[in-house]
């Protein structure tokens, strides 16, 4: 019985229940299947309806029209417990030509993966530390690099091996889609956050190719967004629906 219980709920006025319903049970077989072997943690999902209220003891993923609409929930980082909030933005995906049942698959994953979204990997190149930030989508989360369960898109995701250093080009496995040959690629559409110490960027995004759509200021609310906030600044949900 896996002990994370993650709720997903219907925001969005462009997908119906249904069509959320059966993308959740998609992830849910991706996360105990494919994701829970390799890194070693496993969670529950479940649906939530328009108008059903969430519980206080679970974390949220809200599916939103588009960050300019996401309503109370969605300009909040946190649920009224503290527990981690996720958002995907349908509307804004299916207007950029991008599966919106790949950016929740990527959403539940990068949460599992680094729910407080402070973890980081440093590698050291050439007398240059550099830390990348520990999101297991980014680097090959392009819809074109997924794959199909029941029909639904769901995302690659790298194993751990890709933050190894050590790791020789070719030497195991990388993603789960044998995309990847080496630690720190990105494929061409992937992305990654880092920081390096010697600079005054902070954390910024570098990217497989020059690809605009990760070029443009992240989505309010978005993990991109809260990895270059303070922490004191993220927001408590204040939502009653629990």
């Amino acid at each position: 019985m896996a002990g994370i219980n993650i709720e997903v709920v219907n925001e969005c006025t462009v997908l119906s229940d249904d069509q959320i319903r059966k993308a959740v049970a998609a992830v849910q077989t991706q996360v105990h299947r494919d994701f829970a072997p390799v890194w070693g943690i496993d969670a529950s999902l479940s649906f939530l309806p328009k108008g059903k209220k969430l519980r206080p003891d679970t974390w949220w993923i809200g599916i939103f029209d588009n960050s300019d609409k996401a309503g109370a929930l969605g300009y909040h980082d946190l649920t009224n417990k503290g527990l981690p909030v996720g958002k995907v933005f349908a509307e804004s995906d299916i207007q950029s030509n991008s599966s919106w049942t790949n950016d929740l698959s990527h959403e539940v994953l990068e949460m599992l993966g680094d729910p407080d979204i402070n973890l980081a990997a440093y590698r050291e190149e050439e007398g240059k530390l550099t830390f990348y930030a520990v999101e297991v989508c980014d680097p090959c989360e392009d819809d074109p690099d997924g794959y199909l369960i029941s029909g639904v898109l769901v995302s690659d995701f790298v194993f751990p091996a890709w933050f190894e250093g050590f790791r020789k080009e070719g030497s195991t496995q990388f993603d789960f889609r044998k995309h990847i040959s080496k630690p720190f690629q990105l494929l061409p559409d992937g992305y990654i956050g880092v920081f390096d110490p010697s600079s005054h960027k902070g954390w910024h995004q570098v990217n497989g190719k020059m690809n605009p759509k990760y070029l443009t200021r992240a989505k309010l609310g978005s993990r991109r967004q809260r990895r270059n906030m303070p922490r004191e600044e993220w927001q408590v949900s204040t939502v009653k629906r629990a």
